[in-house]
């Protein structure tokens, strides 16, 4: 997307003690041989990457603004979310779960990719998102 490198799997390899300058997407975002060895100076590189897009995120949460956006609990009733090429998501609940009152409010993330920020604001905020959610209330 944004660098065309899969951020995990480099985290992976860094966490197993792989150098950045041999890893090969690394290697490839600042136009090296994939499969080089010579080091690549980070702080003045000969090709800079250059990102392309823009990504945008959105936390999906379960809060009260009335009550200062304290966490809520409920039952989850319906999750439907249709990912596309340039928006798409994941829920750490799905149809007839739940949340309970000691969880993170945030319960999903939902992520549009554009040519340039307002391409991306768009398309999230035309995603089709429906989300059925009981909560319980408590009283004072």
């Amino acid at each position: 997307m944004i660098s065309s490198i899969k951020l995990p799997a480099v985290q992976l390899q860094v966490a197993m003690g792989i150098p950045l300058h041999r890893i090969r997407d690394i290697r490839m975002m600042y136009k090296e041989s994939p499969f080089g060895m010579n080091p690549i100076d980070f702080s003045s590189p000969k090709n800079p990457p250059r990102p392309h897009g823009h990504c945008l995120a959105c936390r999906i949460t379960a809060e009260n603004p009335d009550e200062g956006f304290k966490p809520n609990s409920g039952t989850v009733q319906e999750l439907t979310f249709r990912s596309n090429q340039n928006v798409w998501g994941y829920f750490s609940v799905q149809a007839s779960g739940g949340l309970h009152e000691f969880a993170d409010s945030q319960f999903g993330h939902c992520f549009s990719w554009g040519e340039d920020r307002e391409e991306a604001r768009t398309l999230v905020e035309f995603t089709d998102i429906q989300l059925i959610f009981l909560f319980r209330w408590e009283k004072n």
